[in-house]
């Protein structure tokens, strides 16, 4: 059972586009949603997601920054396990168009018809304090 690298898990993570978001709202509920990585896992330890400023996540972080991303990947080959990844970390809300444009791809037009001009876009960066992750039989805890 070999241990990944951050480089190593930071390429097999680059295959999963979705990571569920979780948050604790300000009555104390986690609340779990999906959100497209789009592809931006040139992984150090940061995630990077865009919403709406006046989206419950946003409102839920703004509360509270320690948030959970969860990402799951196809089966294996073969038909073996899939990738499981799971990130506890804080978020930073970003309303800096630079950072956007960093981290921007076309298919966000989808969602934010503007692009980064888009009325109150704001986004959220994961940085990750724990990151555990199970691929196969190999399993373990990368720290930042």
């Amino acid at each position: 059972m070999a241990e990944l690298t951050m480089d190593e898990l930071s390429r097999k993570m680059a295959k999963l586009d979705y990571a569920m978001l979780t948050t604790r709202s300000g009555a104390g509920v986690l609340t779990a949603r999906p959100m497209s990585n789009n592809g931006d896992v040139a992984y150090e330890g940061t995630s990077y997601f865009f919403a709406y400023a006046d989206s419950r996540k946003v409102s839920d972080i703004r509360a509270d920054a320690a948030v959970t991303l969860g990402y799951t990947g196809a089966a294996g080959m073969l038909g073996g396990p899939p990738l499981f990844v799971s990130v506890e970390g804080r978020a930073a809300l970003i309303d800096d168009k630079a950072q956007f444009e960093a981290h921007w791809t076309k298919d966000l037009d989808r969602y934010f018809p503007q692009g980064i001009d888009t009325p109150g876009i704001v986004m959220i960066a994961v940085g990750a304090g724990r990151i555990r992750y199970w691929d196969g039989g190999d399993e373990g805890e990368i720290g930042a």
